[in-house]
Parts: C-alpha cells; sequence; structure tokens
C-alpha cells in the first residue's frame, strides 16, 4: 500500500487556482513564486478558463502590475503619494491576439483538462532587473497597507482594455518575485580584523571575527569565531554580537538596519590586559523571532504561514548597487566589545549573505524542512520546478487544485 501511495504523491501535480466572484472566469497558476537567476526571470504562466457563452463578445485581458510603496499613507498630505504603481506586462488573453508559441507541462495538462474551447494559455514576463518581493513589517501604530514591493496578476473581463471591467469579473492574484542563492556556497570565509587604541594609555585591543561561510539558508545557524587579543591596560567587560538586517529604500534613499538575532555575554570577561580569548558564537536570524517588530524585512506578506525574512539582495554581473531599484536587503554580522565606560566600544561588522537554497544546488548541508503537526506543507515553486517534466505525460486526473482565496486583497 506504502508503495502506491508514494507514486501517487509523485505523480500528483499541485496547481494554484481562483474564480472571479460571479464564477465565470478561472485563472489557473503552477506557482505562487518566480524565481529571478540573475541572467534569467521565471516566465508567468498559467490558463484561463471561460465558462460556455458568457462574454457575448467581451474580452478578458491580463496583466501583471507592480505596486512600490515607500512611504506611509497616513503621512501622504497635499496630494503628493508615497506609492507607485505600474503594469509590467499585459495582453489580450480571450480572444488571442497571438498563439502562446509553446506550452509549457502544466499548460498542456490544463489544456487537456478543461479542452481548448473554454481553456486559453497565456504568459507574462517580468522586466530584467525589476526588484524582489519585500514586505516592511509595520509597527503597531501604523495603519494602512506595508511598506514595500508587491506584484499581482490581475484578469479582467471588458470591450476595451483600458477599461478594467467590473470587480465581479475581476481576478486579483498575489505572487512573489524571489531569489536564490548561487548553486556553489564558494570556499570563502568572511572575516575582519580591527583594533582599538587608547588614548594616554599603550597597547590596544585586537578583534578578529570569521564567519564559517558567505551564504546562509533561512533558519540554519550563524557562526561567528571571535578572538580577542589584549595588550592595553583595559579591560573588555562583555561581548555583545547581533545579525543585523540593513534595508535601503531607493526611491527616498533612505537607510537604516534592525537587528534580527542577538546574544550578550561575560564569557570569559573580563579580558584583562595581556590576555586572550576564543569563542565561537551562533545565531539563528529568523522572522519567527521578530513578530510585530517595526521595519523588519520580509520576503511576502505578513499573513504569510511561510515568511521568512527578506533574502540579500543579488546584483547582476555589470550592476552596481546603485543601480538597484525597490528595496534592497544586506546582512552582517555584528560584534562589539564594551571596554568601560572611559574605553567605550569596539565594533566590527562582517557581511554574509542569507538566502533561499537554489534547486539545483547539490550541497549537502542543506536541511528540508519538517512540516508540523496537524498541518500540510504547502509545495514550493522549486519542488514543482523539480518535477515539472514528469507531469507531461501523465494522467491529467492527477491534478490537486489549491484555493488562491487566502490570498484575497481587501478591496476584491
Amino acid at each position: 500500500m506504502i508503495p502506491f501511495l508514494f507514486l501517487y504523491f509523485i505523480a500528483t501535480l499541485k496547481v494554484f487556482k481562483k474564480t472571479t466572484p460571479n464564477g465565470k472566469v478561472t485563472v489557473y497558476v503552477g506557482k505562487r513564486d518566480f524565481i529571478d537567476h540573475l541572467d534569467s526571470i521565471d516566465p508567468i504562466d498559467g490558463v484561463v478558463v471561460v465558462e460556455n457563452d458568457y462574454l457575448q463578445g467581451r474580452k478578458v485581458f491580463g496583466m501583471v502590475s507592480t505596486t512600490y510603496r515607500y512611504g506611509r499613507d497616513e503621512d501622504e498630505v497635499m496630494g503628493v503619494k508615497f506609492s507607485k504603481e505600474m503594469v509590467l506586462d499585459r495582453n489580450q488573453i480571450v480572444p488571442p491576439i497571438k498563439e502562446v508559441s509553446e506550452l509549457t507541462p502544466i499548460q498542456k495538462k490544463l489544456m487537456k483538462k478543461f479542452g481548448s474551447s473554454n481553456a486559453f494559455p497565456f504568459v507574462f514576463h517580468f522586466p530584467a532587473n525589476s526588484p524582489s518581493s519585500v514586505t516592511l513589517q509595520p509597527g503597531d501604530d501604523d495603519s494602512g497597507k506595508p511598506l514595500g514591493v508587491e506584484y499581482n496578476i490581475r484578469t479582467y473581463v471588458s470591450d476595451q482594455e483600458d477599461d478594467r471591467g467590473n470587480q465581479r469579473s475581476t481576478i486579483v492574484l498575489a505572487i512573489k518575485k524571489l531569489q536564490y542563492a548561487p548553486p556553489t556556497r564558494g570556499q570563502r570565509l568572511p572575516s575582519s580584523l580591527i583594533s582599538k587604541g587608547f588614548t594616554f594609555s599603550h597597547g590596544k585591543i585586537s578583534l578578529e571575527v570569521t564567519l564559517d561561510r558567505e551564504i546562509y539558508y533561512h533558519g540554519e545557524k550563524v557562526v561567528a569565531t571571535i578572538v580577542v587579543s589584549n595588550s592595553s591596560r583595559k579591560s573588555v567587560k562583555n561581548i555583545k554580537v547581533y545579525v543585523v538586517q540593513h534595508t535601503e529604500i531607493t526611491m527616498v534613499n533612505a537607510q537604516f538596519s534592525k537587528f534580527v538575532a542577538s546574544l550578550e555575554t561575560r564569557e570569559g570577561c573580563p579580558i584583562t590586559p595581556g590576555a586572550a580569548f576564543t569563542k565561537q558564537f551562533y545565531l539563528v536570524p529568523v522572522a519567527s523571532s521578530n513578530k510585530d517588530r517595526r521595519g523588519i524585512a520580509l520576503d511576502g506578506r505578513l499573513k504569510d504561514d511561510d515568511v521568512n525574512l527578506a533574502s540579500s539582495t543579488l546584483i547582476s554581473e555589470g550592476r552596481g548597487p546603485s543601480d538597484q531599484t525597490g528595496i534592497v536587503i544586506s546582512y552582517s554580522v555584528r560584534v562589539k566589545l564594551n571596554c568601560g565606560t572611559l574605553g567605550g566600544e569596539l565594533v566590527t561588522d562582517v557581511p554574509f549573505k542569507l538566502m533561499h537554497p537554489n534547486p539545483a544546488s547539490n550541497d549537502s548541508t542543506v536541511q528540508p524542512k519538517q512540516p508540523q503537526k496537524g498541518v500540510l506543507k504547502k509545495m514550493k515553486s522549486s519542488d514543482r520546478m523539480k518535477y515539472q517534466k514528469s507531469f507531461a505525460d501523465d494522467d491529467e486526473d492527477n491534478i490537486v487544485f489549491e484555493d488562491f482565496a487566502r490570498l484575497r486583497l481587501a478591496d476584491e
């Protein structure tokens, strides 16, 4: 019995769907997360199914749009808006102006299931260098929609493309644009070495911080090896270690930093003149430890149960940080040595990247997440990509549909 169940789950294709409030039009897509590979971005492919004799000469249009909110709604005065909405790609889906050149395996299965007279495939594309999805967590006193970058697929029934149609015949699907880590993490170990001298006092305190890797995956421990050498007349009272999330909002050239993991220790302290200290410290930066903290950047919507801290922003070859748009995220480990009231602090930062693992990676250190008891684990886009080719010749009855209703926007 177990082998048959195993084969069933392997052969099952999950498809997300959403239907118009009037029940006449349904949109099917194979995934909600689309990956930016730097040299290319996953296309948005799906199928629109229309009920017989519903359109009566009208058309179905579709588009992909992004909303970039870089200021709070309550701060908008005198007609000045702190958000921009842009249409990235649009097309007439029904009747099609031009045929989709090549159907994806998911589209082939859906077309076979619903029939070519009612089902119409579509493909949209992200423009190059479009920003990743990021949401800034609001505070308790904030009202309105959170700051960040979000993407939507919108389909609507209308006579003209510029007429957005009726709400009852409109579908809005929230999607995410993400980046994966490179297939290999590399051998480089980020490190920093810094020293501090003191006025009217001989000698100095040296601090060296080394990380065990340059790229960490969400949920992994960040391991920092700290070496302190004290050749001064001062003493180190305690040690503080942080994982810092750095956020840059490019539209207004605003930058700020937030601690997403921290610890403080007096182990080995005081580090007296002539003494040395070496120890490894472990920190785990996760979104669940930063709930309700204003300004923390997340990689999706606040209500998603699989939300993570926002991933580090990767920059394509030939472009610099100043060329980036949207919200740029980076991370570092910050170490502070407290040298007393007169000695001040010795501080250094070691940058690293926090990302989702690439499904093409052969990294044996990637640990699969275990689903919680009683909770159905959602199939990630990487899993669907992994098995996508094997679905092409499967029986169409093995499609499992998941409703998009939990992502329904407030204005629908």
